[in-house]
């Protein structure tokens, strides 16, 4: 319904933006420094490397949780997000098994060279657009809530973004546990 809205009546946007709490901004803006962080080389250690996975996996499970929890489906659709999320995980690693090439970890220091990317940017937007997106469906047909297709399809959704930014955290683990790779 809201992409339907937005294309037949772009004008029901403003209104969807003026009733969006404030703090959703605040969030957007955090998330869009730290992907816009991540375009340029910089380096982190193994704990920055994989919080990032971690926090917007939370914040899938949270997503899931806070829309389908009072649904029949809830249980389906954590097992579809979880299910989703490995496949997406083992198939991005079978397709690019390897860190970026330009990635180095420095044993000594403990810390990994990465080279700038905007694919953290656009997986976290992802994750916030599906959160957001689901967050506007639900106050406009809250009957949605319990509908089981929508659920799993939301599931999916985070299922993909998740594992993919899981496969980036698990080839940068690779990277370090390889001792030909590091930097000496």
């Amino acid at each position: 319904m809201l992409l339907h809205l937005l294309v037949h009546q772009p004008q029901a946007i403003v209104q969807i933006v003026q009733q969006t709490p404030t703090w959703v901004w605040g969030l957007l803006a955090a998330l869009l420094w730290l992907g816009a962080s991540q375009w340029f080389d910089r380096t982190a250690g193994l704990r920055r490397v994989l919080l990032m996975p971690v926090a917007m996996t939370a914040f899938s499970a949270y997503g899931l949780a806070s829309a389908f929890s009072s649904s029949a489906h809830a249980g389906a659709a954590m097992g579809a997000w979880l299910l989703t999320a490995a496949a997406t995980t083992a198939l991005a690693l079978w397709l690019r098994p390897q860190a970026p090439a330009r990635a180095r970890y420095d044993a000594a220091a403990r810390r990994f060279h990465l080279p700038g990317s905007a694919v953290p940017l656009a997986l976290i937007v992802g994750i916030f657009l599906v959160k957001y997106g689901v967050g506007v469906e639900l106050a406009m047909q809250p009957a949605l809530a319990r509908d089981g297709t929508f659920a799993l399809q939301i599931a999916v959704l985070y299922g993909v973004f998740n594992g993919l930014f899981v496969a980036r955290a698990l080839r940068l683990w690779r990277l370090a546990q390889r001792p030909a790779l590091r930097i000496a």
